[in-house]
């Protein structure tokens, strides 16, 4: 009864997000059900020490990185830099490859260590402008920018610095490169499976007759006469995004200490700050805000009369982005404490083979809690000892478990409650109902993608 608990939970917070409800009101519900269910004497106490200590434990971190993607997406919109780059890449490479630049483009961005939050809001509007102007249905655009944000380089190029390639090296004593040609054959399958459908898919609505589309919603809009900016400077901030990124990543380690202890004249007593957990944080702020900084300064003419609507639009996006997700971190949490979803990960250990269970788990796990990392998070606190020892008597190298964990973890964890899901969808503007089944063509790859490296690793023995 308590695994049917769990699963009802969850099917109707997806059933909630797919009909169009706000998943921030629904996410508390469909988890507290959950709790008055198993143990009515716990809701008032799940939700106040659990649901929103985690939820805003999540905006507490987060929270800034949301405001600034959404002010440097905005102002990339609003200073016809988004223009000038669609413009520059229609011409090199012709209306009708929109689909593979989109995919690139957010590739670029992810893989240089830009969140995939901030990949969205700062990719969206010139991904507006070139869809529109090759003809292409608005509503393939989520599933493009997923492919290139989401999928392998989030977790499966060997070096990507997102935080699901990160994790895995703590409980396998990896790095970050493990398993490189697993990882690279891992992509290209993702990167070729997913082109092909969204080309297929574009090529069926143009012979439908089938355009952009009307009566669209949260439209990027550029005025018209606006003088583009030169291609290269309209490109520079979103390169100087990734190498600031980058850079700051190394750099902030060395300038604190692991743990920092802040003292000032007012406080009563120090406030210990763990920089370790915050660097990646610190250093995509910095980023964006040398992205906004550089954006103003080439872009000040055509922004300076649009800047205060555009920002009060900015805003609103991103605490509305940040509230959706950190509803999502909350029920996660929830339903992770529950009974019926230890009984679930305690039937998957039955799986004897250590690189099948560990792929079968992690995705399970991701897609119960719609969060790749924490998904991957729980399955690996529970059972990392046990897979190293299983790879250890099969002759397995810890690299492989890195690379297969990391790539479960981006499989399921994309189903309709998933906080970067919906997301995309509202920057976007569109809804489940018009966008999710081919962001779910997606997430099939991608399930797919795990159990071929697999294969690829006990036909051939690559790591």
């Amino acid at each position: 009864m308590s695994v049917i608990i769990a699963l009802a939970a969850l099917g109707f917070l997806m059933f909630a997000a797919y009909r169009g409800y706000s998943v921030i009101l629904f996410a508390p519900i469909a988890a507290l059900a959950a709790v008055l269910l198993t143990d009515p004497s716990a809701v008032a106490p799940a939700f106040t020490g659990l649901f929103m200590d985690k939820m805003v434990g999540f905006i507490k971190l987060y929270f800034p990185v949301f405001l600034l993607g959404a002010i440097f997406g905005k102002l990339v919109e609003l200073s016809g830099f988004s223009r000038s780059i669609v413009a520059a890449v229609i011409n090199v490479m012709g209306r009708q490859r929109a689909i593979p630049v989109i995919v690139i483009v957010c590739a670029l961005l992810t893989y240089g260590g830009v969140s995939l939050f901030v990949v969205v809001f700062a990719v969206y509007p010139f991904a507006a402008e070139m869809f529109r102007q090759s003809s292409i249905p608005k509503r393939l655009m989520p599933a493009t920018i997923a492919l290139g944000a989401f999928t392998f380089t989030m977790d499966a190029m060997p070096g990507t610095p997102q935080i699901q390639n990160i994790i895995p090296t703590t409980f396998f004593k990896t790095t970050a490169w493990a398993a490189p040609w697993l990882g690279i054959i891992g992509s290209l399958f993702v990167f070729a499976s997913g082109v092909a459908y969204l080309e297929y898919q574009r090529r069926r609505a143009f012979r439908a007759g089938e355009g952009y589309g009307t009566n669209l919603r949260n439209e990027p809009a550029t005025a018209e006469g606006v003088n583009l900016p030169h291609p290269l400077i309209a490109l520079l901030p979103l390169v100087l995004v990734g190498v600031v990124n980058l850079a700051f990543t190394f750099l902030i380690p060395r300038w604190y200490p692991a743990s920092y202890s802040l003292v000032l004249p007012g406080m009563k007593s120090p406030v210990n700050v763990e920089i370790a957990q915050l660097t990646a944080i610190w250093a995509v702020l910095a980023a964006l805000c040398s992205g906004i900084l550089v954006t103003l300064i080439f872009g000040f003419s055509a922004i300076k009369d649009k800047f205060a609507e555009g920002s009060k639009a900015a805003v609103a996006g991103a605490m509305l982005a940040t509230m959706n997700t950190a509803s999502e971190y909350g029920f996660g949490a929830i339903i992770a404490s529950l009974p019926g979803f230890m009984i679930v990960a305690k039937a998957l250990q039955t799986i004897s083979n250590p690189l099948l269970n560990e792929a079968v788990t992690i995705n399970l796990l991701s897609g119960i809690t719609g969060s790749s990392s924490g998904g991957m998070s729980i399955a690996l606190a529970a059972m990392a000892d046990k897979f190293l020892a299983a790879a250890h008597a099969a002759n397995i190298p810890p690299e492989v478990l890195h690379r297969v964990a990391s790539m479960a973890a981006g499989g399921m964890d994309t189903l309709p409650h998933n906080g970067a899901v919906i997301t995309l969808l509202a920057v976007t503007g569109l809804t489940h109902r018009e966008s999710y089944r081919d962001i779910f063509f997606m997430t099939g790859i991608k399930i797919a993608a795990s159990f071929l490296v697999i294969a690829v690793f006990y036909s051939t023995g690559l790591v």
